[in-house]
């Protein structure tokens, strides 16, 4: 008899907490904090110290990457990663998001757990309704004028876009905590504003105006092409479950839809352990340092149910999702193309 979708996940399950995969890891993201934190008051430290020369401006990709560090830390915590108290959690994600970044960790929360839920579902998951890309040829379809240039485009303006991701997070964050209300709205509009208030200060306080124009365009464009390249990777031209076919269970519904990227100890790093995204999907509590250990045996069960497992290269994960984008569009140019004369 066929296995139920509850039961193909179950034996996972139970090997993965027999390995104590899911107990949590406080002292290696105490160490991830703190190192963060030391690089980021480095950063600080180094702006106030050359903030009149142009040399400064060197120090911006590597504020760029510790904000990418930073985001990835509040990505953890609001997966309940980092410890087992929820309160906690909450604190490190309003620090680390809000007051570090600028961007709402409410709304990262709630945008990103239902993207989880249902990864690559056209009715479900955030992450592939209609914006400025769009993920199917029925999206495509609909699109014109401005929208419509983008979409014929779109895999040759991803890259270009994700300069902007940065801001595009602060902005949908304020958004969202505008239909808000109560307390939880207060302190994180708080937060940001203490975020937006004391970026400005630093930079004004320790760069000269045209410095501080050309040092924040550089920041934010850079931190918003690191997490694009962190995110491109893990579900663009993956399969999209059909909203009328078979139900799939959790097992199938996250490894189906997910890639993950080959790589070491850089690849881990510079992808905040999101090249592991099968794993993550399955288990979202697991802790970052245990993905890599959970893998062998996330790849073997999938293995012997006959479930395809994919993994590729990080170039190569790119080239997959730029083609995907590439094909949606196709249509669109199809219809620009000039039709010959008997």
């Amino acid at each position: 008899l066929p296995r139920s979708p509850g039961s193909e996940f179950t034996p996972l399950l139970r090997a993965v907490k027999e390995r104590g995969l899911l107990g949590r890891r406080t002292g290696w993201y105490a160490r991830t904090i703190v190192t963060n934190a030391l690089g980021l008051a480095a950063v600080v430290t180094g702006m106030a110290l050359v903030g009149g020369s142009w040399w400064v401006l060197v120090l911006a990709p590597v504020l760029a990457v510790l904000s990418a560090r930073t985001a990835f830390i509040g990505h953890d915590a609001g997966h309940a990663q980092i410890s087992e108290n929820r309160a906690t959690n909450r604190r490190i994600g309003l620090i680390h998001g809000n007051l570090l970044l600028g961007m709402s960790y409410a709304w990262w929360n709630d945008k990103h757990n239902r993207h989880h839920a249902n990864p690559n579902h056209i009715d479900k998951d955030p992450d592939v309704a209609a914006d400025i890309l769009v993920l199917t040829s029925g999206q495509a379809a609909t699109r014109t004028g401005l929208r419509g240039w983008l979409t014929r485009h779109q895999a040759w303006l991803f890259f270009p876009l994700t300069l902007l991701e940065g801001i595009a997070l602060k902005v949908s964050g304020l958004r969202y905590l505008r239909r808000q209300t109560g307390r939880a709205r207060l302190v994180e509009g708080a937060l940001l504003a203490a975020h937006a208030a004391g970026y400005v200060t630093l930079l004004l306080a320790t760069l000269p105006l045209a410095h501080a124009i050309v040092f924040t365009a550089i920041h934010q464009a850079l931190f918003g092409l690191h997490l694009g390249m962190a995110f491109a990777p893990n579900h663009k031209g993956m399969e999209m479950p059909d909203p009328d076919g078979e139900k799939w269970g959790h097992l199938r519904r996250q490894v189906l839809t997910s890639r993950n990227v080959r790589g070491g100890v850089l690849t881990d790093w510079f992808l905040g352990g999101l090249n592991y995204q099968i794993e993550h999907h399955l288990f979202p509590g697991m802790p970052r340092p245990h993905l890599r250990l959970a893998q062998p045996m996330v790849r073997a069960h999938c293995r012997d149910l006959g479930i395809p497992y994919a993994e590729t290269s990080l170039v190569d994960s790119y080239r997959q999702g730029l083609r995907h984008l590439h094909a949606v569009g196709e249509p669109l140019r199809a219809d620009l193309t000039p039709t010959p004369r008997a």
